[in-house]
């Protein structure tokens, strides 16, 4: 059995464009006789909550290989899972967080969801468990795939790249950080995990 994970970002959902389009190309993939299966939960704002909860799911799976797909929050989570789980996890990153603990300091209080009418608490000691989840370096470059897009609006495209040399990477020149483009990548990103 092949596991993906789907991770979402900082105020957003597994309703997302892009988690849906994925899960539904999985659905499609499972359809047609692949033995795969999806997870892509909603996400607690507390990082070291998301990470347990993640983490617990994952270790009851019985799978032979992983796959974790994390956009902006969730590509930073997506590469703590990938190291922690090694050479048996791929992941890829879509415009991923690189400094969260630095940038999400600013949304310390009650947030928005964007999905929903739901308001969350993000509190200054999630800054913490962000700084505890930090990767220096990734270990083997051949198992990430990162799409990065220039005109991202929130995050910087050339962080994103100097932090993950050596990859397999798709730099955009549009699509901002949504990458509205998404479903045009689809197939190169399932395909990266299915070879």
């Amino acid at each position: 059995m092949h596991l993906f994970v789907y991770l979402h970002g900082f105020r957003s959902s597994p309703f997302s464009t892009k988690s849906q389009l994925t899960k539904q190309a999985i659905d499609t993939l499972i359809d047609q006789g692949h033995e795969l299966s999806w997870y892509g939960p909603q996400l607690p704002p507390s990082p070291l909550d998301a990470m347990l909860q993640i983490m617990t799911y994952i270790n009851q799976q019985s799978y032979s290989q992983l796959s974790v797909i994390g956009s902006s929050l969730g590509g930073y989570y997506a590469t703590y899972l990938a190291e922690k789980y090694g050479e048996s996890c791929r992941a890829t990153l879509l415009n991923p967080a690189i400094e969260p603990a630095r940038d999400l300091e600013k949304y310390i209080g009650a947030q928005n969801a964007w999905h929903s009418e739901d308001v969350f608490y993000f509190k200054s000691e999630y800054i913490c468990e962000l700084q505890d989840l930090y990767i220096d370096q990734i270990s083997f470059p051949e198992r990430y795939q990162l799409l990065a897009a220039k005109d991202d609006e929130v995050l910087d495209w050339q962080e994103m790249v100097g932090k993950y040399l050596g990859v397999n990477r798709y730099i955009l020149n549009d699509g901002g950080h949504a990458l509205s483009n998404y479903s045009e990548y689809l197939s190169r990103v399932l395909k990266f995990h299915l070879d």
